[in-house]
């Protein structure tokens, strides 16, 4: 949370009643507050503006918001709090198994989403988050997804794309085969460690400067690989 000034709250919901409602219960209970109309711009006010805490509709026009959460989760621990009209068991277990923090169903009191807020910020750990990671020759965009290699776009597939991430949250680390194979592939691909090699290799053609001797993506024999961090 800002300790310089009042927290900033994010609110994502395309009902200018809500928006409304919110900002003057926020903004009465000391907190700064910005708003996004869907949830392309909502991604961007997060990444441009780092809010103490989010809260987030589901039926936004033009992404389902658990789409946003998800974007949001490659590269925020920020709090999120989603706000909804869905009621179903699944759609709660869905918003929370993606990162969401709490789900509070519309309409809700002022004084229950102030207590949630509260118990969220408890929870919340000191934010290091990164948008924009450099190793070298290499630059990966978390938010918009672009990697580039001596300035240039490299284009990589979706599974690509996820294995990068995977190492680059963990940069610095070791990062076993098996976790890498739950993570990207699922947990029914935990065994199959040929499909780590082949696009461990993928990777080293496109980012490496030299694939043949990897100073980037190293492995660590038996156990899993490494994304060099300098």
């Amino acid at each position: 949370m800002s300790t310089n000034q009042n927290p900033l709250a994010l609110v994502i919901d395309d009902e200018v009643q809500i928006r409304r409602l919110l900002k003057i219960t926020l903004e009465g209970n000391g907190y700064r507050v910005i708003e996004a109309a869907n949830g392309q711009d909502g991604l961007t006010e997060a990444a441009t503006k780092r809010p103490d805490v989010v809260l987030l509709d589901l039926g936004l026009p033009d992404m389902d918001g658990l789409v946003v959460l998800k974007r949001l989760r490659e590269w925020s621990r920020v709090p999120v709090i989603v706000l909804s009209v869905r009621e179903r068991e699944e759609d709660k277990i869905a918003a929370l198994d993606n990162g969401a923090d709490d789900y509070v169903t519309k309409p809700f009191s002022a004084g229950e989403l102030l207590a949630r807020l509260r118990v969220a910020h408890r929870r919340a750990t000191p934010a290091d988050d990164i948008t924009v990671f450099r190793c070298g020759a290499i630059e990966v965009d978390l938010t918009s997804r672009i990697v580039r290699k001596n300035g240039k776009e490299v284009k990589l597939t979706a599974t690509e794309y996820s294995l990068l991430k995977l190492l680059v949250h963990h940069a610095g680390r070791v990062v076993t085969h098996r976790q890498i194979l739950r993570e990207v592939w699922g947990p029914t691909y935990e065994e199959q460690t040929h499909y780590l090699r082949v696009y461990i290799g993928h990777l080293r053609d496109k980012l490496e400067e030299n694939p043949a001797k990897p100073q980037i993506f190293t492995t660590e024999p038996g156990i899993g690989y490494r994304l060099i961090a300098t």
